[in-house]
């Protein structure tokens, strides 16, 4: 009873300091039956170039986040259901190494470690508690994820026209089917109910696609950006689906050499996969609510 005890009191606090982290922007985290398995550094593929993110293990969720301050503070928080993830391994790339896909139904990212068997480990467990989660909720895993965005530095030219982008000319990307390209090619808008319940950018061909499967309303139809390429409800509010890869916040992050909490020792930006404790290794969620209650 002392040790259930003590468990219950340790895992609260990491809770705690993971929730505080994020500062008063972030969701709370603490749930009586949630288990903080483990964290560390992942790199994250974003528009431009692969950055580090923290990321946080749950036994029901994975809360990823910007590193700033030193690593002791984080931002842009996401938090994404275990039962909605589906990984998928791949072979290492030119970009990075020891990588693989997370997809969700409103965003899929590719992710990296620093190592193979850092890799291993995050799969392996993040499927562990996924399946878990599943038995625990008795529910089906989700079949509808969101298509990976090709990274802006893949391709100079609009995937659409061919038309070589520049200055005026900028990146963008459809959210049906992850293309880069031009405002001109990309000026239709329509609702993916899986991304956002507002209507968001696609490109001309997917937009004939979904008229032509009957998947529009008739205002989607004409629904189109403006002069600018966007309407009240493109990048500015969709939040979830974006890539974190701006200019302003890569200047603002600071990744340093060390540990992203006080409580998990780490010596690089590329921290290892860390056990809280080792009980988590084979977490029995059947009987986890009365442990911790």
């Amino acid at each position: 009873m002392v040790d259930q005890l003590a468990f219950t009191q340790e895992n609260r606090e990491r809770i705690q300091a993971v929730e505080n982290s994020f500062g008063p922007s972030g969701m709370s985290l603490i749930r009586p039956d949630r288990v903080l398995i483990g964290e560390g550094r992942l790199m994250k593929l974003c528009r431009r170039r692969p950055q580090p993110k923290v990321f946080f293990l749950f036994n029901d969720i994975l809360v990823y986040g910007s590193i700033i301050l030193h690593g002791r503070w984080h931002k842009k928080q996401h938090v994404i259901s275990l039962e909605d993830i589906q990984l998928e391994d791949l072979e290492d790339g030119v970009i990075m190494e020891n990588q693989w896909l997370i997809r969700t139904p409103q965003k899929s990212f590719y992710v990296a470690a620093a190592s193979a068997e850092e890799k291993r480990a995050w799969m392996e467990h993040i499927e562990d508690c996924r399946c878990k989660q599943l038995q625990h909720a008795g529910c089906q895993p989700g079949c509808t994820f969101a298509t990976t965005w090709i990274p802006d530095r893949a391709s100079a030219i609009c995937m659409r026209c061919s038309k070589t982008f520049t200055v005026n000319k900028r990146r963008h990307h459809c959210r049906r089917c992850g293309f880069v390209v031009c405002n001109a090619c990309s000026k239709n808008r329509a609702v993916i109910c899986h991304i956002s319940t507002k209507p968001v950018r696609v490109c001309r061909l997917c937009h004939l696609s979904l008229q032509d499967h009957g998947e529009l309303t008739q205002d989607e139809v004409h629904l189109r950006g403006d002069s600018d390429g966007r309407n009240c409800s493109d990048e500015s509010d969709l939040v979830m689906p974006e890539y974190e890869a701006t200019s302003d916040d890569e200047a603002n992050e600071r990744v340093e050499h060390h540990a992203p909490s006080n409580w998990v020792e780490c010596h690089n930006s590329w921290s290892p996969f860390n056990y809280l404790k080792p009980d988590h290794q084979s977490l029995n969620l059947t009987g986890l609510s009365s442990h911790l209650t």
